[in-house]
């Protein structure tokens, strides 16, 4: 048998503030999907997964003592998350409008793929690293 795999089905990422973050994943046109409690431990943790589209991120938040290690970090424990786009120009210049702290001063291009692609990242409240990229 051959291992199927249809789709990416959601990124997992550790938060600090489940209200900080949703915020900042609504402003980037996510919307709440579920939001669940769970048991770590004994504590209660959070979890919202956000989606847009086919996309599914889901934002947890873990109870003492392991909140405190998340808090820690200096970035997050994914390298970065990529979302593709149409027109990465278009989609800089909005985020930028929108006062997104954008970490490129304008799309760079990459020697990827057959005609490369384009890409700029931004961070999120626990300093994730979201990617913009168009493929050529």
């Amino acid at each position: 048998m051959e291992l199927k795999i249809n789709r990416l089905q959601h990124i997992g990422l550790p938060i600090t503030d489940i209200e900080a973050s949703q915020a900042f994943y609504e402003k980037l046109g996510f919307h709440r999907a579920m939001n669940a409690t769970f048991d770590h431990e004994g504590a209660p943790g959070q979890v919202s997964m956000m989606q847009r589209g086919d996309i599914t991120l889901e934002l947890y938040q873990m109870p003492e003592p392991e909140l405190s290690r998340v808090k820690q970090r200096r970035d997050g424990r994914i390298d970065h998350v990529a979302f593709d786009v149409d027109d990465i120009d278009a989609t800089y210049a909005l985020l930028k409008s929108e006062g997104f702290a954008i970490i490129e001063d304008q799309p760079v291009f990459l020697n990827f793929w057959a005609r490369g692609c384009k890409f700029f990242n931004l961070l999120g409240p626990d300093g994730e690293r979201l990617e913009f990229c168009q493929i050529l």
